[in-house]
């Protein structure tokens, strides 16, 4: 379906925490369906992550809150209980969509303050999700931070992002860009069940071997690693086949944390789709969001290949720096003006 052919229903009015007036539509789309977006205007686009963030980057920015992918595990959920949302199906179906985003971070983009730092996209929610191909906001932003000469990187689960390909190409001849892609398994099963809204893992890898070909550095983040749903070995050997098919340039994961609101989100739909995880959860989030370090571990050392002692082409990444693909931080509290 093409979203840039679909006629909005009649707008109403709502207002949001930090937003002066939004305007709320719908469309008649399946992937639309019962989803309200509400156009705001915000007054800045790029966000300045906490200097306590262990990330290799420093600004970010997020075109829309709220994710259309619903996927269960997703760690940004809290954020949408700052604007008066829920964090489990308002955050699937309360998109906010910040309409003049691009024009906003032009502007930002030409203070004479601005110090052309590494921006990142993709760190809350999926700026590729279904609805960018009804707004377009991507091209807009591609194309300021290409003129302003700024090194960006893009996190999506989406191969809509091959769209803007040439535009990422003008960016990579006056600064660095890189892509990573999201994908948690190869498994049909696992994939529909944790991530029912997402297209489907193979045509991300294709976009990953696309974009590597077209001379972007593009890496895979087998992210989260949930046990018993994505943690078998044939499960991930085959994710590294894959991604060493497509030329991904690193492969990097992290174990499922479930802070805040997440937890609920996530208990609740593993009651419903895997009961009998649930008492192996239930041990190993007993003490908080995060499992026992010896279970981290054990899920981030499933990405090395077998033998290896040390650091190759396809690891965590917590050894490699920045050539490898970098979680996203920690739910953080946007700049809301």
């Amino acid at each position: 379906m093409r979203w840039s052919n679909l006629d909005a229903r009649e707008a109403e009015q709502a207002t949001l925490p930090g937003y002066r007036d939004a305007v709320v539509r719908h469309f008649d789309v399946p992937e639309a369906l019962d989803t309200r977006f509400y156009e705001v205007h915000a007054k800045s686009a790029l966000n300045r992550v906490p200097k306590a963030s262990r990330v290799p980057f420093r600004w970010t920015i997020n075109p829309y809150r709220g994710c259309s992918h619903s996927c269960a595990y997703c760690f940004a959920r809290p954020t949408h209980t700052y604007l008066g949302f829920d964090a489990g199906r308002d955050f699937e179906k309360e998109i906010v969509v910040k309409v003049n985003v691009p024009e906003v971070l032009r502007a930002e983009l030409r203070r004479p303050s601005w110090a052309r730092e590494h921006v990142a996209m993709g760190t809350n929610t999926d700026p590729y999700q279904w609805v960018e191909g009804r707004y377009r906001l991507m091209p807009g932003i591609w194309e300021a931070l290409r003129d302003a000469r700024t090194p960006a990187s893009v996190l999506t689960k989406s191969p809509l992002l091959l769209r803007d390909l040439a535009l990422m190409r003008e960016l990579g001849e006056v600064a660095d860009v890189s892509a990573n892609l999201s994908v948690p398994t190869l498994d049909e099963k696992a994939w529909r069940a944790t991530e029912p809204h997402t297209p489907h893992p193979r045509a991300r890898l294709e976009a990953v071997a696309e974009l590597n070909r077209a001379g972007i550095p593009t890496g895979v983040l087998a992210a989260p690693l949930m046990p018993g749903i994505n943690d078998a070995p044939e499960q991930v050997e085959a994710l590294l086949a894959a991604a060493d098919e497509a030329g991904a340039v690193g492969i990097g994961g992290i174990a499922l944390h479930l802070r805040g609101e997440t937890r609920g989100v996530f208990m609740d739909w593993l009651r419903s789709a895997r009961p009998d995880l649930v008492p192996r959860y239930e041990r190993l989030y007993a003490r908080g969001a995060y499992a026992p370090p010896a279970e981290r571990q054990r899920l981030v050392a499933l990405l090395r290949r077998p033998g290896s002692s040390s650091p190759s082409r396809f690891d965590s990444g917590e050894e490699r720096g920045a050539s490898a693909p970098s979680p996203p931080p920690e739910p953080i509290q946007e700049r809301l003006f």
